[in-house]
């Protein structure tokens, strides 16, 4: 379906990220960063596309790690210590966290008063804090909204008393999930309301995920201010930003094409070389709905809507598609399609279901020559496997 030559130099299916989408991305996060005067820092578990930290680099940008192999890659590939955050440490893994890690978060009391004595008797500068859970939050979805009633995630007000534990340098809350600066004004207020006590005492306030601050029609002016008041409130508290999606939102795309086209009961299904369930989990989690470039969403009218298919995945999950897509013309194998918008978080959440093996990963640079970052072979699915 596309005319673009570039889409003949890749294979399929293909993760593309463009750079110049991705250029411009971090130049307005930095640009809030510096205005603001606040850190910005990567969220590897939405974006962890490792040979692209190069540019990353250019800007200045640190990381957010939630697992060991994200802090090793932190140090490795981004060149520099990263905030870590994980809901459970263990004594196997602690302290290889604390090897690659600049800041660590713990989810609970009972977590830091196991691990903390390690930080202090390591006697390398490594600042703690602890995860708060304000009760509140603008997230609809249960399965992304961390303050969903009896969360895991963070420790209450009630919860963590009136005095911080001597070695808490810092306070974490993460309540957003792909929100606006106006959602932020309002967590932030509850925050302070129900934590705001221990402000004096803090190092550090991070304020976690979720602020889509390189969305069309998000109000950078509105976050920069808001940022601005609360330091002015809180002048010796460093204020630091992890978004994820933010990074490599509208950056690329998953490149596909059609291998069959079924019919069954009226509705048409054109499957591709892809899948929803192995390499585009949210759209059946979430659930979420992606764009496909050159068609129209056709809500429910796959029966009667003219050239009108549903998508299916290529795994033997029957529960493997999306629907439903009106294009300009029918669709025949060989038909390439795009889904739009595939660099954030499905990147990092592909699986080996099925055996069915992962796209390639490719990079288009500013000059519109593409280059394939890798593809995958069966030794990637069988080393997975054992």
């Amino acid at each position: 379906m596309m005319a673009n030559p570039v889409m003949n130099e890749i294979p399929s299916p293909c993760y593309v990220m463009e750079e110049s989408l991705l250029r411009r991305n971090l130049m307005l996060i930095k640009s809030v960063s510096e205005r603001a005067e606040v850190e910005i820092i990567l969220a590897f578990k939405a974006f962890a596309l490792w040979k692209a930290f190069p540019v990353f680099r250019e800007y200045g940008f640190a990381s957010t790690a939630s697992s060991v192999n994200e802090a090793q890659l932190a140090r490795e590939e981004m060149g520099s210590l990263a905030h870590t955050y994980s809901p459970a440490y263990t004594e196997e893994n602690f302290p290889v966290f604390m090897k690659y890690s600049s800041h660590i978060t713990f989810n609970s009391l009972s977590q830091f008063k196991r691990f903390y004595p390690q930080v202090a008797a390591a006697g390398r500068a490594v600042s703690c804090g602890l995860r708060v859970n304000p009760e509140y939050s603008v997230v609809e979805t249960d399965l992304y909204n961390p303050c969903a009633p009896g969360s895991r995630m963070g420790i209450t007000a009630q919860n963590l008393g009136d005095t911080l534990p001597e070695g808490v340098e810092g306070l974490h809350f993460h309540t957003l999930c792909e929100s606006s600066s106006f959602d932020l004004e309002k967590t932030l207020d509850v925050v302070e309301t129900r934590f705001g006590r221990f402000f004096k005492h803090l190092k550090w306030l991070n304020m976690g995920g979720g602020h889509l601050m390189t969305r069309k029609d998000y109000d950078t002016e509105h976050l920069v201010s808001l940022l601005k008041s609360f330091k002015a409130r809180y002048p010796d508290i460093r204020v630091i930003l992890e978004p994820g999606s933010a990074f490599a939102w509208q950056t690329g795309y998953l490149l596909t094409t059609v291998i069959d086209v079924v019919e069954n009961g009226g509705i048409k299904t054109a499957i591709i070389d892809a899948s929803f369930s192995c390499h585009m989990p949210d759209c059946l989690e979430m659930p979420y709905k992606p764009l496909i470039r050159g068609a129209k969403d056709a809500g429910k009218q796959t029966r009667a809507g003219k050239n009108s298919y549903r998508i299916g995945g290529c795994s033997c999950l029957s529960g493997d598609f999306v629907g439903d897509w009106q294009f300009e013309k029918p669709l025949t194998p060989g038909d390439r399609i795009i889904f739009e918008d595939m660099i954030h978080y499905t990147t990092v959440k592909t699986t080996l279901f099925n055996g069915v093996p992962h796209p390639s990963i490719a990079i288009v640079h500013e000059d519109g020559k593409p280059e394939i970052y890798r593809t995958f072979t069966y030794e990637d699915y069988k080393n997975r496997m054992c």
